[in-house]
């Protein structure tokens, strides 16, 4: 197994990435460590991952909390020894579908200003074991694009790119401890849209016509590549970004 004896935290664990990525991890021998504000989604990730024989804990936690955030992960090191594995996937309060000429600025800012925050707190709360332990990997979720032409997306894409700027410094400032950082870049997994989302089915094919594959990345995709990424076997892999978007973004 790639992530055997290894220890992972997966902030926003409870949602469809942030479950896809711990199922990957688990399903590669990790003890995967889910952290989130909903106990229920958490446990529900975490029965399945038991299910398959896997290891997972859970802990009700707001990563915007920097104590929380701290304790936790030192937390993770007291139950299993290291803490390896980091990866941030909560929700970023991105508002979506308003022009932004049209936008308050309370809106716009909102998803940039919690994406900085919450990865800054569990990158430092992480990197800090990692930095005293001499290697571990960061994840990141999302990256930067070219602007969408179809759909006002608010400050999503500021936030990502603040997020490349901040993984980019870590892997300057750890790397000679054998950190490694790198982003999972995606262009939309249809399966993680909510169950209520009226247009499901036209953005799915939205997706996947702009992919060279005909098919857009689905959960399992992403798990897969997350533990792969996160595994000794992609060591030489920092300060990069692993494309999982079936050619929607083409490097």
């Amino acid at each position: 197994m790639l992530l055997e004896g290894k220890n992972a935290v997966v902030y926003g664990g409870g949602g469809a990435i942030g479950g896809a990525i711990a199922r990957g991890f688990a399903e590669e021998g990790a003890r995967v460590f889910l952290a989130g504000r909903t106990r229920a989604k958490l446990e529900k990730v975490a029965d399945e991952i038991r299910a398959a024989g896997g290891r997972a804990d859970v802990e009700e936690l707001d990563a915007l909390d920097e104590q929380a955030v701290d304790q936790h992960a030192d937390a993770v090191v007291a139950a299993g020894g290291s803490l390896d594995i980091s990866v941030n996937v909560i929700t970023h309060g991105d508002v979506q579908g308003t022009p932004l000429l049209e936008m308050s600025l309370a809106d716009y800012e909102q998803p940039v200003v919690t994406a900085v925050r919450t990865t800054f707190l569990t990158m430092r709360a992480a990197g800090r074991h990692m930095k005293r332990q001499r290697g571990g990997v960061v994840l990141v979720f999302g990256g930067d694009g070219d602007p969408v032409r179809t759909h006002p997306v608010g400050g999503l894409q500021v936030a990502f790119a603040a997020l490349e700027a901040m993984r980019r410094q870590l892997a300057a400032e750890l790397g000679g401890y054998g950190v490694r950082t790198v982003t999972l870049r995606s262009g939309g997994v249809p399966e993680s849209l909510p169950a209520d989302f009226a247009h499901a089915d036209a953005v799915t094919d939205e997706i996947a016509k702009t992919t060279l594959l005909g098919r857009p990345a689905t959960l399992a995709d992403v798990g897969a590549v997350a533990a792969f990424v996160a595994s000794d076997r992609a060591r030489t892999m920092t300060a990069a970004t692993a494309n999982v978007s079936c050619g929607a973004l083409v490097d």
